[in-house]
């Protein structure tokens, strides 16, 4: 496996490590449960990094030495792939021959390296984007920055030369197929899962104990890295229609998990700056990035947790909630309408009107009965994804492409 731009060893929520690091560690161990050595490559980003770490049984994460350790942004990285391919390769050459089966590349930076690698080691390139530059730039926040045309073509270069390109949701598949002409003869829909062993209902009462929140307030809950893409703002402004509802006045607390990320880190102040300007400093807490144990306390802790995104592959936050037994109100883009049942286990909406948002909110916080019903169906909606399932799936594309390699080359020998 290669993540290029993220180890697996980093916490979600801050940073550049988000729900790819919780995929590529989830799937990783279970494949190495079925027998398959996984060997994961990301960029040593401290010199306190070891070569090598070993993950559990079968899996390891190789450091790869790559430009400087610190102060190199994702945006940064296209300069260092020609040194991150190098030690890939370096790290090959001290096996025997045909020493890996299969390249699984996530993100388009690792696409790059795979290409590469797939060539020198003749062997398939499975290939998941995670997430796509078009998609991204018709969805931009206010304020936010378009991805870059290198990174367009490069994911471009990426989708025409591997094997298979794993997608998500059939959303995420129609895009590669209309926006980026993959081959459909590639693409597979493979949905992410979702730890339903770590992430389980339990007492509210006893996890906000745990977590120092109040007992006796209305909680909604915000986890994931805070930049414009993740929309946190619109779950604060939200708040202060909220706040000025007599019903909720003095019983409120939303809570955003998580730290500066992406073009978030060029105002990383600014959501406490809204906070302060709308009134909430007794209503709007900010906390950092937690273990996953804790995360899984937090959703324990709210009534609902919010995923107002502009733009999501998938969304693990939202079934991480859900599994939790905790109802979901989302931004109906994306993966999200995959991830989150409407009306089921949670709610939909569409837009990022603060105001619409609000009412959403409003209505289901003052109606226990309608947020009852929504919790009682988000654990089996999120029990219809385990990883046990995505890595099933992954199992016959690698399968799959192997064999179609194998015979294109026994054919060319012909």
């Amino acid at each position: 496996m290669l993540s290029v731009h993220t180890s697996p060893l980093d916490p979600p929520g801050g940073g550049d490590a988000g729900g790819m690091n919780v995929y590529v560690v989830e799937t990783a161990k279970r494949l190495a449960q079925r027998g398959v050595a996984v060997e994961i490559f990301t960029r040593a980003t401290s010199s306190d990094h070891p070569p090598v770490v070993d993950l559990g049984d079968g899996v390891h994460v190789r450091h790869v030495t790559a430009g400087p350790f610190e102060g190199l942004a994702k945006e940064d990285l296209p300069a260092q792939l020609c040194a991150f391919t190098a030690g890939v390769l370096r790290a090959e050459v001290r096996h025997d021959p045909g020493w890996y089966d299969v390249i699984h590349s996530h993100y388009w930076l690792s696409g790059q390296v795979g290409w590469l690698a797939r060539e020198r080691w003749g062997v398939p390139l499975v290939h998941s984007a995670h997430t796509l530059a078009r998609v991204k730039n018709d969805r931009l926040a206010d304020g936010d920055a378009p991805e870059p045309m290198a990174r367009i073509i490069g994911e471009d270069q990426v989708v025409a030369e591997a094997d298979r390109l794993i997608a998500s949701t059939t959303d995420e598949a129609d895009a590669l197929r209309n926006l980026y002409d993959a081959d459909p003869a590639k693409v597979r829909t493979i949905a992410p899962g979702v730890d339903l062993d770590s992430f389980v209902p339990g007492s509210r009462s006893l996890a906000r104990h745990r977590l120092g929140l109040r007992d006796d307030a209305h909680t909604l809950l915000f986890v994931g890295r805070l930049q414009p893409l993740k929309a946190p703002d619109v779950l604060i402004r939200a708040a202060a229609a909220l706040a000025e509802d007599p019903a909720f006045s003095g019983r409120l607390q939303v809570v955003v998990l998580g730290a500066p990320s992406g073009s978030g880190l060029a105002h990383p102040h600014y959501l406490e700056s809204l906070r302060d300007d709308l009134d909430l400093h007794g209503v709007v807490e900010f906390r950092p990035p937690a273990p996953r144990a804790v995360v899984a306390d937090y959703y324990r802790a709210a009534d609902l947790t919010v995923v107002p995104s502009h733009t999501e592959s998938f969304g693990l936050v939202a079934l991480e909630s859900q599994a939790c037994g905790t109802p979901v109100v989302a931004a109906s883009v994306g993966g999200l309408p995959t991830a989150v049942a409407d009306d089921i286990s949670g709610v939909l909406v569409d837009g990022h009107d603060a105001q619409l948002w609000g009412k959403v909110l409003a209505d289901l916080l003052r109606t226990p009965d309608a947020l009852a019903r929504l919790a009682a169906g988000a654990r089996p909606h999120a029990e219809r994804f385990s990883w046990d399932r995505t890595v099933d799936a992954l199992l016959a594309a690698y399968e799959e492409a192997s064999v179609e390699l194998r015979s294109r080359v026994d054919a060319d020998a012909r």
